[in-house]
């Protein structure tokens, strides 16, 4: 998704620092982290329905193949 080299990464650092402070680079990165754990959370909340759908279509689908050739295998 994003690829930083570890120059790029130190030189954000050190913009988050100065315009954060050190006083609170922890608590914003403690609250980044808890949204994108629940932001991971809900998108895996929508993605588990699909999956479970596609599954079951899948599962169909292979029935299907499998009957059709058992029918043509038959004649």
């Amino acid at each position: 998704m994003f690829h930083f080299s570890m120059p790029e990464l130190i030189l954000i650092l050190v913009i988050a620092l100065v315009v954060f402070g050190p006083g609170k680079l922890p608590e914003l990165g403690k609250s980044l982290g808890k949204s994108l754990q629940e932001f991971k959370r809900a998108a895996n909340k929508e993605v588990e329905p699909i999956k479970e759908e596609y599954i079951d279509v899948k599962a169909e689908v292979k029935e299907t193949i499998d009957s059709v050739k058992k029918e043509s295998e038959g004649k």
